[in-house]
């Protein structure tokens, strides 16, 4: 297996807005105030020129398998990012791709000198919130910043110092 992490191309808008909404649709979640009905998933290249912020996808034998990216949501408390749009295709998973994506995000985010990352999700992906638990992201109470995405129900934050 080889696969190729790299930076978010102009390129790759169309390919990462049909996976990441079919992960939604995948785990029927696909409703209001979440990545799925957020109009900035069809444009991450743009997005992700946003000062301090960067977005990488996993490509697998030329196909872009997953992605994961770093933002400095609005209304964070100083020194937090956000761990976002972070998403692997079906026949992705359990092969080491998102441990090895989440990592390069969160070394960035730490060499970029974040000292927390925080992250929102579903209980409908329990995978995904257990290897959070396993990269030490705590739960807490409550959402953080602005990202728009109110029907989120699971939120946690890292340490990164």
């Amino acid at each position: 297996m080889s696969i190729l992490i790299r930076p978010i191309e102009k390129q790759d808008n169309p390919k990462l807005t049909q996976l990441i909404k079919g992960v939604f649709i995948e785990f029927k979640v696909d409703g209001p105030g979440c990545v799925f009905s957020d109009p900035t998933t069809d444009h991450l290249y743009e997005l992700f020129q946003t000062q301090k912020s960067a977005y990488w996808v996993a490509i697998e034998n030329e196909t872009i398998v997953g992605g994961c990216g770093i933002f400095p949501t609005d209304g964070l408390p100083d020194g937090y990012a956000e761990l976002v749009k972070f998403y692997l295709s079906t026949q992705t998973r359990g092969k080491g791709i998102g441990k090895e994506l989440m990592q390069t995000a969160i070394s960035w985010a730490s060499d970029s000198g974040y000292t927390q990352l925080y992250l929102e999700s579903f209980a409908a992906f329990g995978k995904a919130v257990g290897m959070y638990e396993k990269a030490e992201f705590k739960p807490i109470k409550h959402a953080l910043g602005n990202s728009g995405h109110y029907a989120c129900t699971i939120w946690m934050v890292k340490d990164l110092v």
